[in-house]
């Protein structure tokens, strides 16, 4: 693909997000940076975990985007007694007395992981290769997924007790992670106007799976300036202790710092932010613009931190300035 052919598909990718974006905004009122993060996650292959309370559309907004983009969905709601095999599926003894595997819900392309903290570890490790390798594993065989796969798991940040926090390997495979608020007024208004009433917006699909596929592969494509690559690296550096590239505000407020692939998700979430936005090369802006979704589920504050009431995105902020 020559220069001109890239600058004609980046284009084409700024046409179509602005497109879905409209067509989704059919169903979900406002979450305009929400949309985006999922979207972004999405166009440059990662996953999303979406913190927020209950009645706030998560599951509706994972509707509507999959429909948007032509691709299947499943939902599973994560309860203390599901099991691997609820996952990822099971072997049978047919009527032909032959083991046959049946294939679970997580054989889709859009996956809603619906509270995922409320089943035990095993269970959620039944999503780690399947994250990772866009495969599972079961008695001994290997399944591939459809492409695209795509994970976005909720969590209810009020209720804490009977659940299971995930672990850190675990947060690690998710792209984003993502705070939903509540909406404004205005857009609460709005809402109750659309949902209780008789007004039925249908939702047309914008992109199928092989578009997907393909603006993957143009965003992969998109050239980054080195500089840019060693603010994004030297940002992530920032967050680890006892090394040279460590900051001040990580020495006395952070206990564990971002591995290598926050470095990783930061260059390609810049790429895709730059491709949505017309531009043929992401820039050190595009880096911060989604510097906080990607870094603040990587960092473990102390009890210094604790203590002087910083969030972990004050400490990101800093970390930025």
């Amino acid at each position: 693909m020559n220069f001109t052919d890239d600058v004609a598909a980046v284009n084409s990718l700024q046409i179509a997000y602005d497109a879905l974006k409209k067509e989704i905004h059919k169903k979900i009122v406002g979450q305009d940076a929400i949309i985006d993060d999922v979207l972004l996650s999405i166009f440059s292959k990662g996953h999303c975990l979406l913190v927020g309370v209950p009645g706030l559309a998560k599951t509706l907004l994972v509707t509507t985007i999959a429909q948007t983009l032509g691709l299947q969905n499943n939902r599973i709601q994560f309860t203390p007694d599901l099991m691997p095999s609820d996952i990822i599926g099971t072997e049978i003894l047919d009527s032909q007395r032959e083991f046959k595997f049946i294939k679970g819900p997580i054989f889709t392309n859009f996956l809603l992981a619906d509270e995922i903290n409320r089943t035990p570890p095993k269970t959620q490790a039944a999503l780690l290769e399947a994250m990772q390798e866009r495969a599972v594993t079961a008695a001994g065989i290997r399944h591939i997924l459809p492409e695209p796969f795509f994970v976005l798991a909720t969590q209810n940040p009020i209720e804490q007790e009977g659940t299971y926090p995930l672990p850190e390997a675990q947060l690690d495979r998710f792209m984003f992670n993502v705070w939903l608020d509540y909406p404004s007024v205005d857009e609460e208004i709005k809402i109750v106007k659309t949902t209780t009433g008789t007004i039925n917006n249908d939702i047309q699909t914008i992109l199928t799976s092989d578009d997907i596929l393909q603006y993957q592969q143009i965003i992969r494509k998109i050239p980054v300036n080195d500089s840019v690559v060693r603010y994004a690296v030297e940002l992530v550096a920032k967050t680890r202790k006892n090394t040279a590239c460590t900051s001040p505000v990580a020495q006395e407020y952070i206990s564990w710092g971002a591995g290598p692939r926050a470095s990783q998700y930061l260059i390609i979430g810049a790429k895709a932010h730059a491709a949505i936005h017309g531009k043929y090369s992401p820039d050190i802006d595009d880096v911060k613009a989604i510097a906080l979704p990607i870094l603040r589920h990587r960092i473990v504050k102390n009890y210094k931190a604790e203590a002087d009431g910083l969030r972990v995105d004050d400490i990101i902020t800093r970390l930025m300035s």
